[in-house]
């Protein structure tokens, strides 16, 4: 059967899984029946609690906080500290700060609700190249919908290959790594394990520098006042990750490098810094909460802050940057704080991953 053959699915449902199976030609009439061949493109981005409240926080934080590639510490010291302290008081901070930033319509967070607009505007965009050849769907590394049931959900729907997309510009062991864990045990259930691949991070794609570009020029065209300096703001891991061998520090310094030279800006109109430092140890630096205050205590009192680490906006960039680190701006004397929202679906970024999902699919769908 030609995928010109194929049934049409309707394109608007969640996974487009609706797919007619067959019995193989050649086959005798009492042989399992087989849905038509296709790859899907399962996008994956880091998680998110089912709700706001003590036990839903609960559950997620330590799924999250449990995973050796997040805190690699000997399980015999840290579970007990997790269970028996941490787990029992930050649930509530946690769950505090989601609401604040809850999608109540939907009743679900804005991670959620943005990686699915995000894989319904890539999925458009795969299924008007290659029709019902392909599948496109999203998961998450911790919390719902899992990356087990989506892998599982693919391979139902006739999925021989599947692309896994962690949507992280920049590898980290703590992201980029974890997800691709998950994604292969999944694999390893599989009674007919699909044909994988894995994108490689994006961090230095032309495409996904021009994006982020697009969205500093628009904000800056918009302030009422040219901020001085553009913070941009990664997410930290431990500092003794860069000496073990994790490439994300040099990466993020990278993606700042050439989004400054295609902004034509002199190299004191921008800086990086690291954020989100949990635990006891050293982690990347300069912190962004310290460094926004040393900026406005210099005298710099408009600045701007762009987190090009995330994908999506979520709880470090709506919560984090644009309370906690603008009050620390603010408290030092700063005047103006501009937090420049993350590419999300915009149209550029879209066409960004969009190139990046092509460049993966060559040899299997040309």
């Amino acid at each position: 059967m030609t995928a010109k053959d194929r049934p049409m699915f309707d394109a608007t449902s969640p996974a487009n899984t609706e797919t007619v199976a067959v019995c193989p030609a050649h086959a005798p009439s009492d042989h399992p029946k087989v849905k038509p061949a296709r790859v899907g493109i399962l996008l994956a981005n880091l998680g998110t609690p089912d709700g706001t409240d003590y036990w839903s926080m609960r559950r997620y934080l330590n799924e999250f906080l449990s995973d050796k590639r997040v805190v690699d510490y000997s399980a015999w010291l840290w579970q007990p500290l997790l269970q028996l302290i941490i787990l029992t008081k930050r649930p509530f901070s946690s769950g505090a700060a989601y609401r604040s930033i809850w999608n109540t319509e939907r009743d679900e967070s804005p991670l959620l609700t943005i990686t699915r607009d995000q894989t319904d505007a890539i999925r458009a965009q795969m299924q008007a190249r290659y029709g019902d050849d392909v599948m496109v769907d999203f998961c998450m590394r911790y919390g719902n919908p899992s990356t087990k049931s989506k892998v599982r959900e693919m391979v139902d729907a006739g999925c021989t290959k599947i692309l896994f997309f962690p949507l992280y510009p920049h590898y980290a062991g703590a992201t980029s790594a974890t997800a691709n864990d998950q994604f292969f045990r999944a694999l390893m259930e599989e009674k007919w394990q699909p044909v994988a691949r894995v994108v490689e991070p994006y961090f230095a794609k032309p495409a996904y520098i021009e994006a982020l570009a697009q969205s500093i020029e628009r904000a800056y065209a918009a302030a009422e006042e040219k901020p001085e300096v553009l913070v941009c703001s990664y997410h930290g891991v431990p500092e003794r990750y860069l000496r073990e061998g994790d490439p994300y520090h040099c990466q993020c310094q990278k993606t700042t490098r050439l989004l400054r030279e295609r902004l034509g800006w002199d190299k004191t109109e921008i800086t990086t810094t690291f954020q989100s430092r949990f635990g006891p140890e050293e982690w990347l630096k300069p912190y962004t909460v310290e460094e926004v205050a040393r900026l406005a205590e210099m005298g710099k009192k408009r600045i701007a802050v762009c987190a090009p680490a995330f994908s999506a906006d979520c709880i470090e960039t709506l919560e984090e940057i644009n309370e906690e680190i603008r009050e620390s701006f603010e408290h030092a004397g700063g005047e103006a704080f501009t937090y420049i929202p993350c590419l999300n679906d915009d149209p550029a970024h879209i066409e960004a991953l969009s190139g990046v999902i092509e460049d993966n699919l060559r040899g299997w769908l040309d």
